[in-house]
């Protein structure tokens, strides 16, 4: 089973590297992926939102998001799995960023970006489906840069979806008994 998983992984990265690379997206693919660095977008996004009374919960929604991210995907499982990245594995791959420090799965840039477009797209359908595409974008620079497989991307999208509804329930649920305590 394993051996099929890799051979996909692979597979879809030779693909890419041999049919898609082309000077312009040489360019665009390290700017959007700079994007997701750190969950930088996200934070700002959350941020902006929480200076606005209209977007406040979504902004606070979104932190927590990201807050479980780092805390259960970037400090628990990235370790805990230790997956090696393509290029230490494949020394032909060149590289148009520098190397990532940390493991492979899941992609921490995915994660971090389908938790926050979750969260965005509960509280705001029209915004949430830009986040939803801007996070495709950013997940699909990580397989270009090879610097994830197919696999870590996948996993970045089901983990980082499903953090993004815990922290909806969480904000839903703190703010319900504050509500309640207050009556």
């Amino acid at each position: 089973m394993f051996e099929f998983i890799n051979y996909i992984d692979n597979s879809v990265l030779d693909f890419i590297k041999d049919n898609m690379r082309s000077g312009i997206l040489d360019i665009i693919m390290p700017f959007i992926s700079v994007l997701g660095n750190g969950g930088f977008i996200w934070i700002v996004a959350a941020v902006i939102f929480i200076c606005s009374k209209k977007y406040r919960k979504m902004g606070i929604t979104v932190g927590a998001a990201l807050i479980i991210c780092l805390l259960i995907g970037n400090l628990t499982l990235k370790p805990l799995i230790a997956r090696i990245r393509p290029y230490d594995i494949n020394p032909d791959i060149v590289l148009l960023i520098a190397k990532p420090k940390d493991y492979s799965f899941p992609s921490g840039h995915t994660m971090s970006s389908f938790a926050s477009a979750t969260a965005i797209f509960w509280h705001n359908k029209k915004l949430g489906v830009c986040a939803l595409i801007l996070g495709a974008a950013i997940a699909f620079s990580r397989l270009y840069l090879c610097v994830h497989y197919l696999t870590d991307i996948l996993g970045g999208i089901v983990i980082g979806a499903g953090f993004g509804i815990a922290a909806v329930l969480l904000v839903e649920g703190i703010r319900s008994k504050i509500n309640f305590k207050q009556k």
